[in-house]
């Protein structure tokens, strides 16, 4: 059985849909997609049912990372359905295991605990904080980094 990502923003239509984008493409440059899937949520619904910023798309599109998704909330389940759940900034994360049954707390990490100096936060352009671009880049490194750092581990179980 794949082992299941998820992203989490607060509202699913930036950072989050950018890092399930990139680590998407990763997962499938590498040969991977028989063992990964990735998928992106956010906390707040009301970006809910809505496409990606139109910043996100044309970004991803200009990189060659074909993106097309609307936008969901969070769901309860979800704790229980991915093996790996990566808040995009410290808050969500809080936030995140707050919300957790407590079996579950061990799943949610800071992506940007990979690759990223001193566990930075990749937050959205819409707070003013950073540009998409930047959220592209950092984005690429850590889902990189994570994804060989675990890979090895979960092709043992397909070989």
């Amino acid at each position: 059985m794949a082992k299941k990502i998820l992203m989490v923003c607060s509202g699913n239509g930036l950072s989050s849909s950018i890092a399930e984008a990139v680590m998407a493409e990763i997962i499938e440059e590498a040969g991977l997609s028989y063992c990964w899937q990735v998928h992106s949520a956010a906390l707040g619904g009301w970006n809910s049912n809505h496409r990606s910023d139109e910043g996100t798309l044309s970004l991803c599109t200009d990189n060659g990372v074909l993106f097309l998704k609307r936008a969901r909330q969070m769901r309860l389940e979800d704790f229980e359905q991915f093996d790996y759940i990566f808040g995009m900034n410290k808050e969500i994360v809080k936030d995140l295991r707050r919300m957790a049954p407590i079996k579950c707390k061990d799943r949610i990490q800071l992506l940007g605990d990979y690759g990223l100096p001193e566990n930075e936060s990749i937050i959205d352009h819409e707070n003013g904080n950073e540009d998409l671009k930047g959220v592209y880049q950092k984005c690429i490194i850590a889902c990189d980094v994570f994804l060989k750092e675990y890979a090895a581990l979960v092709q043992e179980i397909y070989d």
